[in-house]
Parts: structure tokens; C-alpha cells; sequence
């Protein structure tokens, strides 16, 4: 059997393995609730757009906000629960369909995944002003991020779809980080893109990696976010209910389109909520503090 035959199996386990976690701790705590039309819009939205390259977490981030569906402190939790399952789609569609070297892709997954690991067992404990500080900066990075890539300000990128020696070993390292770095937020799409046209390779090949990245870091994060509460259900269960429809029709039926105008609207969006998840936490400073969670037990 190939590592890629290997892989989609893999992802296959852990995807159903989620859904029967995630609906057993439901199922424990009787959280269940039908999600709202607003839910289930954001998550299809947000992952129709993922699927074309996009990404989801700071545009979700944004309509949380806006719409104020979930509190601050829980929306790392609910962007990695909510988006796992129709991420997982998205990887099992394009790992198939783009062929990377699977030594890169597997090392660069690996890495991604402890670092999810890690930085969930801290995010999940914060408090809500160190999540909006967090989160605040983190979409002030991703909208400056956006805006290079839209001025065409960062490289276009090589040939290659691997990586080899000291060229492996930094995009493992960086690939860490960025897996760390989604616990709080911070989309790895757009990062991932620009380490992939640093190291010399194919943008293209950015796609099975950053896909393939989330779609194993995020139910393993999630694991803890579910564990300890720090989560909102409903806005989840809205996320993956209009996710994996929308992942299907981008990537099956639209395949692509002109997304110009999309960035744009992108950058003003994230910069929106950046400035609003900043405003909140300069708010939440004068209010009496907070040391762990609602929900989160000081023994957890």
C-alpha cells in the first residue's frame, strides 16, 4: 500500500473516529441543538471559499463578530471543532488529485499535528481577554498577509513538489508553528502558501499539505476543545452541517473562479474583526478578571 493510500485511510479513521467522539461527549452532556440557517450559511460560505484556496478561519472569525454567535474565549475552540469534518473533505479530495512528494507530505502533517497538540491543551484554558489579544493580532497578521498576497508582494514560487534537506527541515519546523498557531485562530492556509513559495516549491502543492495539515491537526485539537468545554456547540454543528456541502460544491461542481474581488473583501473583513477583537479586549481590561473558563474546571 502507497503513503498516500495510507494517508486518505488514515483520514478516513480519524474523521469517523471524530464524528463518534464528538457525538458521544454530545450525547453525554445533552448539549444537542439544531443549528440555526445563519450557522449553517457561515459554515458553507466559509467553506466553499476555503476550498478555493481562501481559508476559513478569519473570514468565520469576522461573521462571528458581526452576528455575535459565540463568545470571544470560545471561538478558537469552535472554529477547530466546527471546521474538522469539512476540512477533512476538502483533504481527501485534493491529496488525491495533486501529487506531492509523500515524504514532504507526511513530515510536514506530522509536524503540524503536534504542534495543534500542544498549543490546544494551553488555548483551551485561557482566559477571554487573552484569547481576544490573541486572536486580534492574529487577524491583523492574517489581513496583512492577504493584502501582500492581493499586491502580489510575495513570491511566486518554484517547480518543486517536495522539499529535500535543510529545505525539509525548516518547512517541518515552520509547519509546527503554524499547527500551534491554529489553535488560536490563525488560519494555516495563507501562511502555508507563502512557506511553500519560499522553499521553492509549487503553489499548487501548498493545497494537500495546509489541507492535509488541518484536516489531521483539527480533530486532534478539537479532542480538547470538546474535553473542555471551550467550545460553542451550536455554531460548530452549524459550520460542519453547511461545510461539507459547501466544500462538495466548490471543489466538484464550481472547481474555480475569480476570487480578486473575494480578497479584497476578505482583507476588509479580517481587518474589521481584528479591530473589534483588539476593541474587546481593551473593554474586557477594566472588567473584573477571569482566570480560566466558563466551563473549564481548575483541575482540567
Amino acid at each position: 500500500m502507497s503513503i498516500i493510500a495510507i494517508l486518505l485511510a488514515l483520514l478516513w479513521i480519524i474523521g469517523i473516529g471524530f464524528a463518534i467522539f464528538w457525538g458521544v461527549e454530545v450525547a453525554r452532556r445533552r448539549e444537542f441543538t439544531w443549528p440555526t440557517f445563519l450557522g449553517a450559511a457561515v459554515g458553507f460560505v466559509t467553506n466553499f471559499f476555503d476550498t478555493l484556496g481562501i481559508g476559513s478561519f478569519a473570514p468565520t472569525t469576522s461573521l462571528f463578530k458581526f452576528f455575535r454567535m459565540t463568545p470571544d474565549e470560545k471561538i478558537p475552540g469552535t472554529l477547530n471543532v466546527g471546521h474538522a469534518l469539512p476540512t477533512i473533505t476538502e483533504a481527501l479530495i485534493y491529496i488525491t488529485v495533486i501529487g506531492v512528494d509523500p515524504v514532504t507530505l507526511v513530515l510536514l502533517i506530522a509536524a503540524s499535528v503536534v504542534g495543534a497538540w500542544l498549543g490546544a491543551g494551553m488555548v483551551a484554558r485561557w482566559p477571554r481577554r487573552n484569547v481576544q489579544i490573541g486572536m486580534g493580532g492574529a487577524l491583523a497578521v492574517a489581513a496583512v498577509i492577504f493584502l501582500m498576497q492581493n499586491l502580489k508582494i510575495l513570491p511566486a514560487g518554484g517547480d518543486a513538489l517536495g522539499l529535500t534537506g535543510w529545505l525539509l527541515v525548516t518547512g517541518v519546523v515552520i509547519n509546527f508553528c503554524l499547527g500551534a498557531l491554529m489553535t488560536i485562530g490563525i488560519g494555516l492556509y495563507a501562511p502555508a502558501i507563502i512557506m511553500i513559495s519560499l522553499l521553492g516549491m509549487n503553489p499548487r502543492g501548498a493545497f494537500p499539505i495546509m489541507m492535509g495539515s488541518c484536516a489531521f491537526l483539527m480533530p486532534i485539537a478539537s479532542v480538547r476543545f470538546v474535553k473542555f468545554d471551550a467550545y460553542a456547540f451550536k455554531a460548530a454543528i452549524g459550520l460542519t452541517v453547511g461545510g461539507i456541502p459547501g466544500v462538495i460544491i466548490a471543489a466538484y461542481i464550481v472547481k474555480s473562479m475569480p476570487l480578486e474581488a473575494v480578497k479584497w473583501l476578505v482583507i476588509a473583513i479580517v481587518a474589521y474583526a481584528a479591530f473589534t477583537m483588539l476593541r474587546s479586549a481593551y473593554i474586557e481590561r477594566s472588567k473584573p478578571r477571569l482566570d480560566i473558563n466558563p466551563g473549564v474546571s481548575p483541575e482540567s
